[in-house]
């Protein structure tokens, strides 16, 4: 089907160690899309798409910075040394910038693909991942053209009983494609190591044999392979002298 379909790339998307973009604006889908990607620990639009979030990230990317370091200087008490009005300006101003960027502050790159709600109501997060090469997985209405999405979904983008259900098949989806992710980093990590000690025991090998001290076997043979000359026999020095006396008379 066309669900599982999306799923399964979803889940290869992500064993691949790319990152799912989740979007849905639109007031039923808000609290599905928050929920299920945080289960997943993937990113989420669910207020506002800000026009420029995939074509200029580099923008983006500083008010995300911005949004980073008013939060840290929160966490210091930093705020309550400026006046009541300079800290309630800097405390909306943090809040603001909670509700665009909030989902998306821990995405240092562009995300793998995207997964919209309503491809109408999100048309230019849709344009903006058409331009940018992103793969689009989608929800699809009767309204809606399905041409423009990669792997549309054909389901109800009004219902929230449909909506919850959509979302949380394809946070399964990231949920077991982080699974193969993590197994084949562990097989990795395995083969490494296997053919670290493999290599480790090849280079011992000629050392252990070119420093190896001869044994008392070894000795034992040198010893034997040594030949002294032995003196001639005095009995043999006796008989030659009578022979050569006896020819003498």
């Amino acid at each position: 089907s066309l669900l599982e379909r999306a799923s399964a790339f979803v889940a290869d998307l992500v064993a691949n160690g790319q990152t799912i973009l989740f979007v849905g604006t639109k007031r039923q889908a808000q609290d599905s899309i928050e929920q299920a990607a945080t289960r997943c620990e993937m990113f989420y639009i669910k207020n506002r798409w800000l026009g420029g979030m995939l074509t200029n990230f580099s923008t983006i990317q500083k008010r995300i910075d911005y949004l980073i370091n008013l939060e840290t200087e929160k966490d210091k008490g930093l705020f309550s040394v400026l006046t009541k009005k300079e800290g309630l300006k800097k405390q909306e101003e943090l809040d603001r910038l909670n509700r665009n960027f909030g989902g998306v502050k821990n995405m240092r790159n562009l995300p793998g693909a995207l997964f919209v709600v309503d491809i109408g109501l999100e048309n230019i997060a849709v344009l903006e991942a058409r331009k940018m090469n992103i793969p689009i997985v989608a929800m699809v209405d009767t309204d809606c053209d399905p041409d423009l999405v990669d792997y549309p979904i054909a389901a109800n983008d009004d219902a929230i009983r449909s909506i919850s259900l959509t979302v949380n098949c394809m946070a399964d989806a990231v949920i077991e494609g982080m699974a193969r992710r993590e197994q084949q980093l562990e097989s990795l990590q395995t083969t490494d190591t296997t053919e670290s000690e493999s290599s480790n025991m090849d280079n011992d090998e000629p050392t252990a044999t070119l420093n190896a001290e001869p044994t008392m076997d070894d000795r034992e043979d040198t010893t034997e392979t040594i030949e002294v000359d032995e003196p001639p026999s005095t009995e043999n020095v006796d008989i030659n002298t009578d022979n050569n006396s006896t020819e003498g008379s």
